[in-house]
């Protein structure tokens, strides 16, 4: 397993084709400073662009915390055009974990607030153990979710539902958070980052050219018509039918043998 830091509070961790984004700000919970931020961008800029990566999950080094959303107490010092010229550095952030091209897996455990669970909420799946308390409380300090949280909410879970939640600020536990599709998969205490790695290795044994197209067309055709939506799988399909995996896929299946994707 190789390591990469990008700056003081994140690492990424390599485990063959799952790198592990650690969120690495334990003193503070994880929040999310201008630093930590800036940091997060970069480090998902790399990743991006790095085709043995076929899968990101999203961790906590903090035992009690996944993130606590954004670095109050820093913010507290701003002026106002402090947080206009900040406001950039941390879309970014939240931009490039939503913006990854291949899957990406959450695995929370203890507080994912604010801006922490929208950090989760730009993943494509989150796993989550009991200790888990997820929730965008930023109206109760006079803002708004300001991490994709307005529109993330409510693809996942509706707009009514995505209403509640953010209106009434409302912190949810575990249990009550798998049963409203808020995370997806619930393990035992302690067990949210092996069962979110063992996951990203299950996926990240498929084809990677297959898995980013998959995603696009996920992602592009959420929300469309029909026959748009089918539009938007085509092109995925057109994509990867003529690719280097496609043709190694069927190989490998009609050899009975594992495939040994090119990747291309």
């Amino acid at each position: 397993m190789s390591e990469e830091r990008y700056g003081e509070f994140v690492l990424v961790r390599r485990h063959g084709h799952v790198a592990e984004l650690v969120l690495d700000r334990p003193k503070a919970m994880n929040a999310v400073s201008t630093e930590m931020a800036r940091s997060l961008a970069g480090a998902c800029a790399a990743l991006a662009g790095d085709p043995a990566a076929r899968v990101v999950v999203l961790t906590s080094s903090h035992d009690r915390a996944f993130c606590v959303g954004a670095d109050l107490k820093e913010r507290n010092s701003f002026t106002d055009a402090d947080l206009v010229r900040q406001r950039p550095v941390a879309r970014a952030a939240y931009t490039g974990v939503l913006e990854l091209p291949m899957p990406t897996i959450a695995a929370v455990h203890g507080f994912a607030l604010g801006g922490g669970f929208e950090l989760a909420l730009s993943c494509d799946l989150i796993v989550a153990d009991r200790t888990a308390v997820v929730g965008l409380p930023e109206v109760s300090v006079g803002v708004i979710p300001g991490g994709g949280g307005t529109q993330l909410l409510p693809r996942r879970v509706g707009a009514a539902r995505a209403a509640e939640l953010i209106f009434s600020a409302r912190r949810v536990a575990a249990e009550e958070a798998l049963g409203l599709g808020l995370v997806d998969q619930l393990t035992e205490e302690g067990r949210d980052r092996e069962e979110a790695l063992a996951l990203g290795e299950r996926i990240a044994g498929n084809s990677p050219v297959g898995l980013r197209a998959a995603k696009r067309a996920l992602r592009l055709g959420h929300g469309l018509d029909l026959r748009a939506g089918l539009e938007v799988e085509d092109a995925a399909w057109r994509s990867v039918a003529f690719s280097g995996d496609r043709a190694e896929g069927v190989a490998a299946f009609n050899e009975k043998r594992k495939p040994q994707w090119p990747g291309e």
